[in-house]
C-alpha cells in the first residue's frame, strides 16, 4: 500500500524571489556556468574582461595579475578608473550600480560608439556577480587626483566609499578579491588556467602586455605578442609548416535580421598548413570560444567548398572518389580567427560561442574571396596543400575500413582455442598464474606442448617470420594472419596513436589473460630476428604490456654438456667456460639444437620450469631510446645499420659459435 504524501499548502505566498547577492551567491551556476573550478575561473575572467576592454581603448598597456597564496587573486590595470562617484542620471552612486547591481554598467551603448565599441565585458553581470560570489572584495581606483576604496564581505558593502585626495604617475583600478568556498565548490584555480588565459588574451590583444605574479612560487610571467595572432603562429609552426603564414583582415558593416540594427564587424585570421601539428581557435571580442559558432561555421564551409572546387578544377581525385571533409583540412590546418563586434549575441554568459548570423555570412564570403585568390596566385604552395588534403583524407577512409576489419576480426567469444590455428590453452582460468609461450614454427609447437605444464602454459606458433610492424601501415599488419591471431590470443585489443588511426584503439588491460607473455625461439640468427620481430609488433601494437612488466624472453641453452651421471646446459660462452672448469672426468659438448629437436624433458627443465628456466623481463628503456633502437634494427635507417653491424658485430659472434 502506498503512504499517503504529505499535503502541502502551495498558494500565492509559495512564490519567492531572490534577492541582493543571494541570486548569484545561491545560484552561481546560472552567471557562471558552473559552482565548481569552472565557474570559479569564469568569475576571474569577468574581472579581467575588464581591465582587456579599457587597455584596448587605449588606455594603458600593461594589465598585472597576482595569484595569492591564500587563493586570492589582485588585477591592477593602467585604464582611466572605475567612476564610483554619485550618477544624477541613475540617482545612485556608480560603485553600487557596477559592484552591487545586476545588468549595470557603461558599455551598453557600443554600438553608437561612445564607449567601449569592441567591447568583451558587454552584459553589466560580471564585476556584480564577482564581488557577490566572493569571501571578500577590495576595491581601489585611482582616478580625478583621488583614490577611491570600497571593501565587500559575501556581497555586503562595509564602510560605503572611501575618497581622499591623492598623487599618482598613473590612473587606474586594482581589485583584489578571494572567491567564496561557501558559493564554489573549488576555489583552488590552478596556475596553468591564469597562464594559459593571460597568453590567449595577449594573443589576440596586440601590444598588450600581461604579467602575472604566483606568490605561491613566487615565479613571474609576461605575455605580449606585438603583432598578435602572426607571432603566435610562428611560435606554433616554428620550421615545421609547409607553407607560409597567411594574414588577412578586414572591416565591414551589416545586420543579423532586416528589422534589426546594423552593428560594426571587424575581422582577423591567420593560418598555414603543418604536418606535425593542427590547431583551431577562434576569439571574439578577446573572448576565446570554445565552442565557436559563427566563426567555425563560416570557416568549416570556406576551406571546405574552395579546396573541393580546386580539386576538381585540377582533376586530383581519383574516379568516383568521394569528397573531402573539414576533418581531412584540420588534420593539416593551424588557424586562429579574431573577431570583433558592436553587437554580439553570445550564446549565454559563458561566451564559449557566438551566433551572429551576419558575422558568420560576412567572414564566409571574406574568406572564401582571399583562398580563391591565395591558391591561384600561390601554386606551389596550393599544390602542397592539395595533396597533402588528399594523402589525408584517403589515410581516414583506410583507417575506417581498418578499423570495422580488425573489430570484426578481434571480436567474437572469450574461448579462443577453436578460432585460432594451431592455439593450444591452458586448463588455469586464473589470470594470476596463466603464461603465454610465443614459440617458433610448428616443431616448436611439438616439443613444448609435451614439455610444458598444461595446467597453466598456453602455447601459440608463429609461423615463418612475422611482419615488421615498425615498417608496415596498419592495414597491412591487420590483414596478416599471424598478428591477427596473436592479438586475438592476447586479448586486450590494440593501442593506436597515429592522428589519422585514432579510432583503431581497443586496448583495455583488463581484457589481457595472460599474466606472463613469454617469447621462446632459437638461440641462432634465425631466432634472434623473430624475437625481435615480435617484440617490435608488441613494442607497436600493445606498448603498456612492455611497461608494465608483462613481457619476458625465455632464454633457450646453447650448449648441452654430458657427463656419467649428469647433463648440464650453459647458455653463454662464459658460462660454457665455467661449467668445464669445474667438470671432473670425461664429458661431451654439443650445440643444443632447435627448440623444435629437443627432448620433452629438456625443455622443461630448461625453458618452461619455473624453479629452473632462465626468463629476461623486457624493462622499456626511455621512450626517445626505445625508439632509436627499434628504428636502427628494424626500420628504414640502412646507414645507421650498417654502422652498427659494423662497430658492434663482433660482440655477438661468440653466441653463433658453435664450435
Amino acid at each position: 500500500m502506498m503512504a499517503k504524501k504529505k499535503q502541502t499548502d502551495y498558494g500565492n505566498e509559495s512564490i519567492s524571489s531572490l534577492k541582493g547577492a543571494d541570486r548569484v551567491r545561491l545560484r552561481p551556476g546560472v552567471i557562471f556556468g558552473s559552482d565548481g573550478i569552472e565557474g570559479c575561473q569564469h568569475s576571474i575572467f569577468e574581472i579581467l574582461s575588464n581591465s582587456i576592454d579599457e587597455a584596448r581603448e587605449g588606455f594603458g598597456q600593461i594589465i598585472e595579475v597576482i595569484r595569492h597564496s591564500d587563493l586570492s587573486i589582485s588585477i591592477k590595470d593602467y585604464g582611466r578608473g572605475i567612476p564610483l562617484e554619485y550618477n544624477p542620471k541613475e540617482e545612485r552612486y556608480n560603485w553600487e550600480l557596477v559592484f552591487c547591481e545586476l545588468y549595470a554598467g557603461g558599455k551598453y551603448q557600443n554600438n553608437s560608439g561612445e564607449n567601449y565599441e569592441f567591447s568583451l565585458g558587454l552584459n553589466g553581470l560580471g564585476s556584480c556577480a564577482t564581488q557577490y560570489s566572493s569571501e571578500y572584495m577590495e576595491v581601489t581606483v585611482l582616478r580625478d587626483d583621488h583614490k577611491y576604496q570600497l571593501r565587500f564581505e559575501k556581497g555586503e558593502n562595509r564602510g560605503g566609499l572611501a575618497k581622499e585626495k591623492a598623487t599618482y604617475q598613473h590612473t587606474g583600478s586594482i581589485i583584489k578579491w578571494r572567491p567564496d568556498l561557501e558559493v564554489f565548490t573549488d576555489i583552488n584555480v590552478p596556475l596553468e588556467y591564469f597562464q594559459t588565459t593571460l597568453k590567449k588574451q595577449a594573443v589576440v590583444n596586440a601590444g598588450l602586455i600581461f604579467r602575472l605574479y604566483d606568490e605561491a612560487s613566487d615565479t613571474s610571467f609576461e605575455y605580449c605578442y606585438p603583432e598578435g595572432i602572426i607571432d603566435y603562429l610562428k611560435e606554433l609552426n616554428n620550421t615545421k609548416n609547409f607553407t607560409e603564414i597567411q594574414f588577412y583582415e578586414t572591416a565591414t558593416k551589416g545586420r543579423d535580421r532586416a528589422d534589426k540594427p546594423e552593428y560594426k564587424v571587424k575581422l582577423q585570421l591567420a593560418f598555414c598548413f603543418n604536418n606535425e601539428i593542427n590547431l583551431l581557435e577562434y576569439y571574439h571580442n578577446s573572448s576565446y570560444l570554445e565552442y565557436g559558432g559563427a566563426p567555425d561555421k563560416a570557416v568549416k564551409n570556406s576551406f571546405v567548398y574552395e579546396i573541393d572546387r580546386c580539386l576538381k578544377a585540377r582533376n586530383k581525385y581519383n574516379k568516383d572518389e568521394s569528397k573531402i571533409t573539414f576533418t581531412d583540412i584540420q588534420d593539416s590546418l593551424v588557424l586562429v580567427t579574431n573577431t570583433f563586434s558592436t553587437i554580439t549575441s553570445y550564446e549565454n554568459q559563458t561566451k564559449k560561442s557566438i551566433t551572429n548570423k551576419f558575422i558568420q555570412e560576412a567572414l564566409t564570403d571574406f574568406l572564401k574571396h582571399q583562398l580563391e585568390v591565395y591558391f591561384i596566385e600561390n601554386k606551389p604552395e596550393s599544390e602542397k596543400i592539395l595533396d597533402q588534403i588528399l594523402v589525408n583524407k584517403r589515410s581516414r577512409e583506410t583507417a575506417e575500413k581498418t578499423r570495422i576489419n580488425i573489430k570484426k576480426k578481434l571480436s567474437g567469444s572469450v574461448d579462443i582455442s577453436n578460432r585460432v590455428k594451431k592455439f593450444v590453452d591452458c586448463r588455469t582460468k586464473d589470470l594470476n598464474r596463466r603464461e603465454l609461450y610465443i614459440v617458433e614454427g610448428d616443431s616448436a609447437l611439438g616439443a613444448c606442448k609435451l614439455g610444458r605444464d598444461a595446467e597453466f602454459q598456453a602455447i601459440i606458433p608463429v609461423r615463418g617470420k612475422i611482419l615488421n610492424c615498425l615498417k608496415a601501415e596498419y592495414d597491412s599488419i591487420f590483414k596478416n594472419d599471424i598478428i591477427v591471431d596473436l592479438l586475438k590470443v592476447l586479448g586486450c585489443g590494440v593501442e593506436i596513436k597515429s592522428k589519422h588511426n585514432k579510432e583503431l584503439n581497443t586496448f583495455d588491460l583488463n581484457n589481457l589473460r595472460w599474466h606472463k607473455v613469454i617469447i621462446c625461439t632459437d638461440a641462432d640468427v634465425d631466432g634472434f630476428q623473430i624475437r625481435t620481430l615480435i617484440l617490435a609488433m608488441l613494442y607497436r601494437l600493445v606498448p603498456t604490456l612492455i611497461q608494465i612488466g608483462k613481457v619476458f624472453i625465455a632464454e633457450s641453452p646453447l650448449f648441452e654438456i654430458n657427463t656419467k651421471n649428469k647433463t648440464y646446459f650453459a647458455y653463454s660462452e662464459q658460462e660454457k667456460a665455467k661449467l668445464l672448469g669445474k667438470i671432473q672426468g670425461k664429458y661431451t659438448l654439443q650445440r643444443s639444437k632447435g627448440l623444435g629437436e629437443n627432448e620433452p624433458e629438456m625443455m622443461w627443465e630448461t625453458t618452461m620450469n619455473p624453479q629452473t628456466r632462465k626468463l629476461i623481463q623486457v624493462i622499456p628503456d626511455d621512450a626517445c631510446n626505445t625508439e632509436k633502437v627499434f628504428d636502427l634494427l628494424l626500420g628504414d635507417n640502412l646507414q645507421g645499420r650498417k654502422n652498427f653491424i659494423e662497430e658492434n658485430g663482433h660482440r655477438f659472434l661468440g653466441m653463433l659459435d658453435v664450435s
